[in-house]
């Protein structure tokens, strides 16, 4: 471990809900939940105002509807959270060549390694820096923790939240950590959890205090040995600039289930056709085929098939994939389907054709032209999804309230604005159609930072 506090670590606040915040002042000040509004969705993020209620990330929709029925329940605009998440990379990579992102609106970054910190006072300045800079380039706020290695920093920016800084300096972690909750630790799930619990260990004293032979016995050798390392703030893992992606994968899952084997099938083209493009966009192509199917009862079933070599041919991956599918039991009903491409290269093998299932034909690269249409292709088929963005012809700019029985509830706002008027249409309303976000702020940010002495 080093010994200077320059691994830093960013975690965006409420990430989701903070971006519906600042984009719909109506909502600032209030509990909104961002996730699937089916009856099987899960909460993606809850603002703070939301968590009052109890309401956590991950937590079934219909649960949080509970807790919280006056809430603001809206999509997720991945696309718009994608843009802002750009902006705050771009950001970190500002500071240094090592950014190790982990999600959207997390990441650690090594400050020693763009040297723009050596110490901590200068670890600090830095830190707060970048939460003045994200604050004022996306309207949003960040919370920042600053240590000598990933865990710890990790813990520290937890512990900074919401819109705080906190450093902890080498040397001290041990009295920091020791009367933790052993869920502190990276890798202590609820299970984890119990089992230690039961064992009389419910801190990261405690596991301390325990040894790591006993640790061993009742966890097994790698977790065992990786827990007593944490528990002594043990960590020299470095920040890592890329991690290699290992597969590319999409996957639906289902309000109610799918029984219709014909629909099934349907579905799974669709996914084979979404995964083909995300693995074109990459730039990759891969050998292995896997099917994920999660049937009625809960129980998750996956299939993969080899090929010779790597593809993105849309027909190798469509036929490989209904070649699986054909291996599996779905005569109780389907709630989730997944169709993923692993095994990658940046090459792909151009004579891969004979690999489907009609061998000696050339398969087409692209979609047959008797193929369905998408649904969001269908102009019959408008569907207004709450939170999402639309404009009007007379009123402007505003974002979907709820809609249903040939109605859209729409209020008419900017992020700029004051909260605005609410107004209902029919659905087929001419005047009113999807728009894209606007930005969060007025002007773009300084993306540069001045540099630390």
């Amino acid at each position: 471990m080093r010994n200077a506090a320059t691994i830093l670590h960013l975690d965006m606040d409420a990430f989701y809900a903070s971006v519906e915040q600042a984009s719909k002042p109506s909502l600032r000040g209030k509990a909104v939940i961002v996730g699937g509004l089916g009856p099987r969705g899960v909460v993606a993020t809850a603002s703070y105002e939301a968590r009052v209620f109890g309401v956590r990330s991950a937590m079934p929709m219909a649960q949080a509807r509970r807790l919280a029925p006056h809430a603001a329940y809206l999509v997720p605009r991945f696309g718009m959270y994608k843009a802002i998440s750009e902006q705050v990379m771009a950001l970190l990579h500002s500071l240094s060549p090592l950014v190790e992102p982990l999600s959207l609106d997390e990441a650690f970054v090594d400050l020693e390694a763009g040297e723009a910190a050596w110490d901590d006072a200068s670890a600090r300045l830095v830190g707060e820096k970048l939460r003045v800079d994200i604050r004022a380039g996306t309207g949003l706020t960040g919370s920042v923790g600053l240590a000598a290695s990933k865990m710890v920093a990790k813990i520290a920016s937890e512990e900074a939240k919401p819109d705080g800084l906190v450093l902890i300096e080498p040397g001290t972690e041990r009295a920091l950590l020791g009367p933790m909750s052993v869920r502190t630790l990276p890798g202590v799930g609820p299970a984890t959890g119990d089992h230690l619990r039961r064992a009389g260990i419910s801190t990261v004293d405690e596991i301390a205090e325990a040894g790591e032979d006993e640790l061993v016995r009742l966890l097994g050798k790698a977790h065992g040995h990786a827990l007593y390392a944490m528990a002594l703030a043990h960590d020299d893992r470095p920040v890592v600039a890329e991690r290699e992606t290992k597969s590319v994968s999409v996957e639906d899952t289902y309000d109610v289930d799918i029984h219709d084997r014909l629909r099934v099938g349907l579905e799974v083209q669709r996914l084979a056709d979404r995964c083909v493009r995300r693995l074109r966009d990459a730039g990759l192509s891969g050998r292995t085929i896997v099917l994920k199917v999660r049937r009625y009862d809960f129980s998750t079933l996956t299939r993969s098939e080899t090929l010779r070599g790597p593809t993105d041919d849309l027909a190798v991956v469509r036929e490989a994939a209904a070649r699986l599918l054909d291996t599996v039991d779905t005569t109780g009903g389907v709630r989730l389907l997944g169709v993923g491409v692993s095994g990658l290269a940046d090459y792909t093998q151009e004579d891969l054709f004979a690999q489907a299932a009609g061998e000696g034909t050339a398969m087409p690269a692209e979609e047959p032209a008797d193929e369905p249409a998408p649904v969001e292709a269908a102009p019959a088929e408008r569907r207004w999804r709450p939170g999402h963005d639309v404009r009007h012809g007379e009123f402007g700019h505003g974002w979907v309230q709820g809609s249903g029985l040939g109605r859209v509830t729409v209020r008419f706002e900017t992020p700029g604005s004051e909260p605005g008027r609410v107004r209902t249409f029919r659905s087929d309303d001419p005047h009113l159609e999807p728009a894209d976000p606007l930005p969060l702020v007025a002007q773009g940010p300084g993306t540069t930072f001045a540099e630390v002495s």
